[in-house]
Protein backbone atom coordinates (compact mmCIF):
# COMPACT_ATOMS: atom_id res chain seq x y z
CA UNK A 1 0.00 0.00 0.00
CA UNK A 2 1.33 3.26 -1.06
CA UNK A 3 0.98 5.92 1.34
CA UNK A 4 1.32 10.09 0.86
CA UNK A 5 0.93 12.52 2.54
CA UNK A 6 -2.51 14.08 0.75
CA UNK A 7 -3.94 10.60 0.88
CA UNK A 8 -3.75 10.84 4.73
CA UNK A 9 -4.45 14.53 4.90
CA UNK A 10 -7.54 13.91 3.03
CA UNK A 11 -8.59 10.52 5.26
CA UNK A 12 -8.34 12.88 8.12
CA UNK A 13 -10.37 15.25 6.54
CA UNK A 14 -13.04 13.12 5.75
CA UNK A 15 -13.08 11.80 9.25
CA UNK A 16 -13.59 14.51 10.48
CA UNK A 17 -16.01 16.12 8.69
CA UNK A 18 -19.08 15.15 6.30
CA UNK A 19 -18.33 14.83 2.75
CA UNK A 20 -20.29 17.69 1.60
CA UNK A 21 -18.73 20.03 4.69
CA UNK A 22 -15.39 18.58 3.35
CA UNK A 23 -15.45 19.64 -0.25
CA UNK A 24 -16.23 23.16 1.13
CA UNK A 25 -14.00 23.27 4.39
CA UNK A 26 -10.95 22.19 1.81
CA UNK A 27 -11.72 25.16 -0.84
CA UNK A 28 -11.84 27.68 2.44
CA UNK A 29 -8.54 26.02 3.64
CA UNK A 30 -7.23 26.12 0.37
CA UNK A 31 -7.72 29.70 -0.08
CA UNK A 32 -7.16 31.32 3.02
CA UNK A 33 -4.63 33.05 4.16
CA UNK A 34 -4.44 31.62 7.83
CA UNK A 35 -1.14 29.44 8.13
CA UNK A 36 0.78 31.11 5.43
CA UNK A 37 0.39 34.74 6.49
CA UNK A 38 3.22 36.16 5.65
CA UNK A 39 2.45 39.26 7.81
CA UNK A 40 2.16 37.98 10.87
CA UNK A 41 3.72 34.00 10.67
CA UNK A 42 6.69 33.90 12.56
CA UNK A 43 8.90 31.17 14.27
CA UNK A 44 10.20 30.40 18.17
CA UNK A 45 12.82 28.63 18.67
CA UNK A 46 11.87 26.26 21.53
CA UNK A 47 12.22 22.50 22.61
CA UNK A 48 14.78 22.04 19.36
CA UNK A 49 12.87 23.05 16.90
CA UNK A 50 11.45 25.98 15.24
CA UNK A 51 7.62 26.76 16.04
CA UNK A 52 5.62 28.21 13.46
CA UNK A 53 3.09 30.72 14.77
CA UNK A 54 0.72 33.26 14.03
CA UNK A 55 -1.09 35.89 16.35
CA UNK A 56 -4.43 37.56 15.39
CA UNK A 57 -6.74 39.98 17.05
CA UNK A 58 -5.80 42.02 20.46
CA UNK A 59 -7.26 41.42 24.20
CA UNK A 60 -7.25 38.17 26.63
CA UNK A 61 -5.18 35.44 25.06
CA UNK A 62 -6.57 32.42 23.49
CA UNK A 63 -4.60 29.46 22.36
CA UNK A 64 -6.55 26.70 19.84
CA UNK A 65 -4.65 23.30 18.90
CA UNK A 66 -5.07 21.57 15.90
CA UNK A 67 -5.19 18.33 15.61
CA UNK A 68 -3.26 15.15 13.64
CA UNK A 69 -1.86 16.18 10.37
CA UNK A 70 -3.59 19.65 10.25
CA UNK A 71 -2.28 23.24 10.94
CA UNK A 72 -3.21 26.83 11.79
CA UNK A 73 -5.45 26.66 8.35
CA UNK A 74 -7.84 23.55 10.09
CA UNK A 75 -9.65 27.17 12.12
CA UNK A 76 -10.49 29.32 9.03
CA UNK A 77 -13.49 29.34 10.70
CA UNK A 78 -12.72 30.40 14.35
CA UNK A 79 -10.06 32.96 13.86
CA UNK A 80 -12.03 35.76 12.43
CA UNK A 81 -14.66 35.38 15.42
CA UNK A 82 -12.29 34.76 18.25
CA UNK A 83 -10.04 37.92 16.83
CA UNK A 84 -12.78 40.44 17.15
CA UNK A 85 -12.50 39.66 21.09
CA UNK A 86 -9.15 37.98 21.32
CA UNK A 87 -5.36 38.06 21.11
CA UNK A 88 -5.71 34.38 18.81
CA UNK A 89 -2.46 32.47 19.13
CA UNK A 90 -2.71 29.38 16.87
CA UNK A 91 0.61 27.40 15.80
CA UNK A 92 1.69 24.41 13.63
CA UNK A 93 2.66 21.61 16.05
CA UNK A 94 5.30 19.90 16.07
CA UNK A 95 5.88 17.50 12.84
CA UNK A 96 2.65 18.88 11.39
CA UNK A 97 2.57 21.90 8.70
CA UNK A 98 5.40 24.65 8.87
CA UNK A 99 7.22 23.18 12.19
CA UNK A 100 9.59 20.54 10.94
CA UNK A 101 11.02 18.13 13.52
CA UNK A 102 13.25 15.56 12.04
CA UNK A 103 13.33 13.09 14.99
CA UNK A 104 12.34 9.77 15.41
CA UNK A 105 9.84 9.75 18.62
CA UNK A 106 6.70 11.78 19.16
CA UNK A 107 3.97 12.13 21.94
CA UNK A 108 1.42 14.36 22.75
CA UNK A 109 3.09 15.22 26.28
CA UNK A 110 5.93 16.98 23.91
CA UNK A 111 3.43 18.37 21.97
CA UNK A 112 1.50 19.87 25.07
CA UNK A 113 5.25 20.85 26.45
CA UNK A 114 5.89 22.80 22.85
CA UNK A 115 2.42 24.47 23.41
CA UNK A 116 3.63 25.71 27.13
CA UNK A 117 6.79 26.63 25.87
CA UNK A 118 5.29 28.90 23.54
CA UNK A 119 3.55 30.48 25.78
CA UNK A 120 6.50 31.13 27.63
CA UNK A 121 7.85 32.62 24.30
CA UNK A 122 5.37 35.24 23.90
CA UNK A 123 5.25 36.20 27.88
CA UNK A 124 1.57 35.07 27.96
CA UNK A 125 0.81 34.03 31.84
CA UNK A 126 -1.98 31.86 31.10
CA UNK A 127 -4.91 31.67 28.33
CA UNK A 128 -7.83 30.52 27.59
CA UNK A 129 -7.99 27.04 25.44
CA UNK A 130 -9.65 25.56 22.50
CA UNK A 131 -8.61 22.28 20.95
CA UNK A 132 -10.03 19.52 18.26
CA UNK A 133 -9.41 15.92 18.41
CA UNK A 134 -5.32 15.69 18.96
CA UNK A 135 -5.60 19.17 19.98
CA UNK A 136 -8.03 18.27 22.30
CA UNK A 137 -6.01 15.75 23.80
CA UNK A 138 -2.96 18.03 24.14
CA UNK A 139 -5.25 20.90 25.61
CA UNK A 140 -6.36 18.19 28.83
CA UNK A 141 -2.49 17.71 28.58
CA UNK A 142 -1.32 21.35 29.01
CA UNK A 143 -4.13 21.79 31.78
CA UNK A 144 -2.84 18.68 33.75
CA UNK A 145 0.59 19.44 33.70
CA UNK A 146 0.62 23.32 33.07
CA UNK A 147 -2.36 24.40 35.38
CA UNK A 148 -1.11 28.28 35.36
CA UNK A 149 -1.04 28.16 32.12
CA UNK A 150 -4.79 27.69 31.16
CA UNK A 151 -7.79 30.08 32.47
CA UNK A 152 -10.36 27.89 30.76
CA UNK A 153 -10.59 24.96 28.65
CA UNK A 154 -13.48 23.87 26.04
CA UNK A 155 -12.37 20.43 24.17
CA UNK A 156 -14.25 18.33 21.32
CA UNK A 157 -13.53 15.00 20.02
CA UNK A 158 -10.35 14.21 22.59
CA UNK A 159 -9.89 10.83 24.05
CA UNK A 160 -7.30 9.26 26.58
CA UNK A 161 -6.91 6.05 25.12
CA UNK A 162 -6.00 4.36 21.75
CA UNK A 163 -8.54 1.32 21.61
CA UNK A 164 -12.19 0.55 20.92
CA UNK A 165 -13.33 1.11 24.27
CA UNK A 166 -12.64 5.17 23.11
CA UNK A 167 -12.84 5.29 19.63
CA UNK A 168 -15.22 3.86 17.04
CA UNK A 169 -14.20 0.34 16.46
CA UNK A 170 -14.43 0.30 12.63
CA UNK A 171 -12.57 3.64 12.56
CA UNK A 172 -10.15 1.85 14.96
CA UNK A 173 -9.70 -0.84 12.93
CA UNK A 174 -9.25 1.21 9.83
CA UNK A 175 -6.82 3.40 11.42
CA UNK A 176 -4.89 0.17 12.74
CA UNK A 177 -5.30 -1.34 9.64
CA UNK A 178 -3.47 1.76 7.69
CA UNK A 179 -0.75 2.19 10.05
CA UNK A 180 0.30 -1.41 9.65
CA UNK A 181 0.19 -1.31 5.92
CA UNK A 182 1.84 2.00 5.89
CA UNK A 183 5.27 0.59 8.22
CA UNK A 184 5.14 -2.55 6.15
CA UNK A 185 5.56 -0.14 3.31
CA UNK A 186 8.11 1.99 5.26
CA UNK A 187 10.02 -1.16 5.88
CA UNK A 188 10.26 -2.31 1.84
CA UNK A 189 11.48 0.75 0.52
CA UNK A 190 15.28 1.32 0.24
CA UNK A 191 15.54 5.28 0.83
CA UNK A 192 12.29 6.75 2.46
CA UNK A 193 11.72 10.37 2.26
CA UNK A 194 11.94 12.52 5.54
CA UNK A 195 7.81 13.34 4.59
CA UNK A 196 7.05 9.40 4.47
CA UNK A 197 8.85 8.90 7.56
CA UNK A 198 7.21 12.03 9.43
CA UNK A 199 3.64 10.54 8.04
CA UNK A 200 4.29 7.29 9.90
CA UNK A 201 4.98 8.71 13.31
CA UNK A 202 2.09 10.77 12.66
CA UNK A 203 -0.12 7.69 12.37
CA UNK A 204 2.07 5.77 15.20
CA UNK A 205 0.80 9.06 17.53
CA UNK A 206 -3.00 8.13 16.44
CA UNK A 207 -3.06 4.81 16.43
CA UNK A 208 -0.77 4.12 19.41
CA UNK A 209 -1.33 7.08 21.57
CA UNK A 210 -2.50 8.82 24.19
CA UNK A 211 -2.56 6.70 27.97
CA UNK A 212 -3.98 8.64 30.12
CA UNK A 213 -5.68 7.70 33.17
CA UNK A 214 -9.30 9.15 34.36
CA UNK A 215 -8.08 9.67 37.41
CA UNK A 216 -5.36 11.80 36.24
CA UNK A 217 -7.99 14.28 34.97
CA UNK A 218 -8.32 15.51 38.88
CA UNK A 219 -5.62 17.55 38.00
CA UNK A 220 -7.37 19.81 35.86
CA UNK A 221 -8.76 22.71 37.86
CA UNK A 222 -9.88 25.38 35.55
CA UNK A 223 -13.26 25.43 34.24
CA UNK A 224 -13.70 22.95 31.20
CA UNK A 225 -16.20 22.66 28.25
CA UNK A 226 -16.26 18.59 26.82
CA UNK A 227 -17.82 18.60 23.52
CA UNK A 228 -18.28 15.36 21.52
CA UNK A 229 -20.85 14.68 18.01
CA UNK A 230 -23.51 12.10 19.13
CA UNK A 231 -22.01 10.17 16.28
CA UNK A 232 -18.34 10.86 16.75
CA UNK A 233 -15.44 9.28 15.75
CA UNK A 234 -14.82 9.26 19.38
CA UNK A 235 -17.31 7.52 21.55
CA UNK A 236 -19.96 9.34 23.08
CA UNK A 237 -19.41 7.73 26.48
CA UNK A 238 -15.72 7.97 26.51
CA UNK A 239 -16.12 11.97 26.18
CA UNK A 240 -19.00 11.35 28.59
CA UNK A 241 -16.67 9.32 31.11
CA UNK A 242 -14.01 12.59 30.45
CA UNK A 243 -16.40 15.20 31.44
CA UNK A 244 -17.19 13.47 34.50
CA UNK A 245 -13.54 13.01 35.70
CA UNK A 246 -12.76 16.71 35.69
CA UNK A 247 -13.83 18.46 38.78
CA UNK A 248 -15.37 21.47 37.19
CA UNK A 249 -16.95 20.83 34.02
CA UNK A 250 -19.50 21.18 31.23
CA UNK A 251 -20.81 18.43 28.75
CA UNK A 252 -21.88 19.38 25.67
CA UNK A 253 -22.71 16.62 22.94
CA UNK A 254 -24.22 17.99 19.63
CA UNK A 255 -27.02 15.78 17.85
CA UNK A 256 -26.60 14.79 14.24
CA UNK A 257 -22.74 15.35 14.32
CA UNK A 258 -19.91 13.43 13.84
CA UNK A 259 -16.09 14.41 14.79
CA UNK A 260 -16.42 18.00 13.07
CA UNK A 261 -18.03 20.09 15.53
CA UNK A 262 -15.54 23.20 14.48
CA UNK A 263 -16.17 22.94 10.66
CA UNK A 264 -20.18 21.73 10.73
CA UNK A 265 -21.90 23.74 13.41
CA UNK A 266 -19.23 26.49 13.13
CA UNK A 267 -21.63 28.78 14.11
CA UNK A 268 -23.13 26.90 16.81
CA UNK A 269 -19.57 26.12 18.18
CA UNK A 270 -18.27 29.26 17.99
CA UNK A 271 -21.13 30.80 19.74
CA UNK A 272 -21.42 28.73 22.75
CA UNK A 273 -17.61 28.47 23.35
CA UNK A 274 -17.11 32.05 23.43
CA UNK A 275 -19.88 32.01 25.62
CA UNK A 276 -18.38 29.45 28.07
CA UNK A 277 -15.05 31.83 28.19
CA UNK A 278 -17.36 35.08 29.06
CA UNK A 279 -19.88 33.41 31.87
CA UNK A 280 -18.35 33.31 34.92
CA UNK A 281 -18.30 29.09 35.88
CA UNK A 282 -21.53 27.93 37.53
CA UNK A 283 -21.36 24.71 39.49
CA UNK A 284 -25.03 22.86 39.32
CA UNK A 285 -25.89 20.90 42.01
CA UNK A 286 -28.82 20.47 44.52
CA UNK A 287 -31.43 23.09 43.94
CA UNK A 288 -29.60 24.16 41.21
CA UNK A 289 -30.55 21.39 38.83
CA UNK A 290 -33.70 22.49 38.78
CA UNK A 291 -33.05 25.41 36.48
Amino acid sequence: MKLSLPFITSLILLLTTSVCSAQTFEKDMDTTLYGRNKAVGKYAKLRGIKMYYEVYGKGEPLLIIHGNTGSIKNFVYQIPYFAKNYQVILADSRAQGKTIDHADSLSYEMISDDLNALLEHLKIKNANVIGWSDGGIEGLLLAMNHPDKVKKLAVTGANLWPDSTAVDPFVYKMMMDINIKGVDSLKRMKNPTPEMKNQLKLMHLLSYEPHIKLEALKKITCPTLVIGGDHDVIVTKHTVAIAEAITNSYLWILPNSGHGTPVVYKDMFNQVVGDFFVKPFRKIDKYGRFR
